[in-house]
């Protein structure tokens, strides 16, 4: 495997129950990139988040990541090899703080003074959160929530962060906002696998970009060139 491949999925197969949602994708995640994955509802989108960072078990295929074998591990042991998931529909701690959420987000980490560190670096990139670091988060709005999500997941240090929806139900400079954010993580040398419907928005800011239908991979390639591709704009752009 190229040293620059951070994450490699080969022929994972996934079922819920007796359905199989997954039938063998395969995808590679550069490091330092982002990465979009798109697709309709129900294409399987959240399945392959939630099975690479441990909170649904493979039927079979391989998952490595930085090189080690992480199939089947459990969520808590993806996070401590540097993996984060900022979930779809944002499931923040509603009934904790900001400040107590950000603490969870570092739960598997033991450098206390870092760790203050960086919830002050959250503050810096989310400048509304620090200003209501006591408020609970279920009191938040929407896109303060989906500011949190992403912030909640920073605090474990990860080499990879899984995004999935981020856009989803929020006004358009709130957008504007996470995904300037979202870019900039790239710069600090964490990757980003982006799951979004906004198919536009994602292919924009990625690098490459993989077109999952119904448990299937059946596009691939620079983001920039499935723009422009007539498939992609028939089905996802409205073009």
């Amino acid at each position: 495997m190229s040293s620059d491949i951070l994450l490699s999925v080969q022929d994972l197969r996934v079922a819920h129950g007796s359905i199989e949602v997954l039938h063998g994708i395969c995808l590679e995640l550069q490091a330092g990139e982002i990465t979009a994955l798109i697709g309709a509802n129900g294409a399987g989108k959240t399945t392959t988040l939630s099975t690479i960072s441990g909170t649904l078990a493979p039927r079979s295929g391989s998952i490595r990541f930085r090189g080690s074998d992480i199939t089947g591990l459990p969520t808590h042991q993806t996070v401590g090899l540097g993996i984060a998931h900022s979930p779809e529909g944002r499931r923040v701690f509603s009934r904790l703080t900001i400040l107590e959420n950000l603490e969870l987000g570092a739960y598997v980490r033991r450098d206390a003074p870092e760790i203050r560190r960086d919830i002050d670096r959250m503050f810096e990139m989310f400048p509304i959160l620090s200003e209501r670091k006591a408020q609970l988060a279920g009191t938040l709005s929407g896109g303060e929530q989906q500011m949190l999500a992403v912030a909640r997941a920073l605090m474990s240090r990860p080499k990879l962060l899984l995004l999935d929806e981020p856009s989803l139900g929020l006004a358009p400079l709130i957008v504007a906002k996470i995904f300037e954010r979202i870019r900039d993580l790239t710069r600090e040398g964490i990757s980003v696998l982006l799951v979004e419907q906004n198919a536009r928005l994602a292919l924009d800011v990625s690098a490459r970009a993989y077109v999952l239908e119904t448990g299937n991979i059946v596009l691939s390639g620079v983001a920039q060139d499935l723009l422009k591709n007539e498939r992609v704009q028939s089905a996802y752009l409205g073009e």
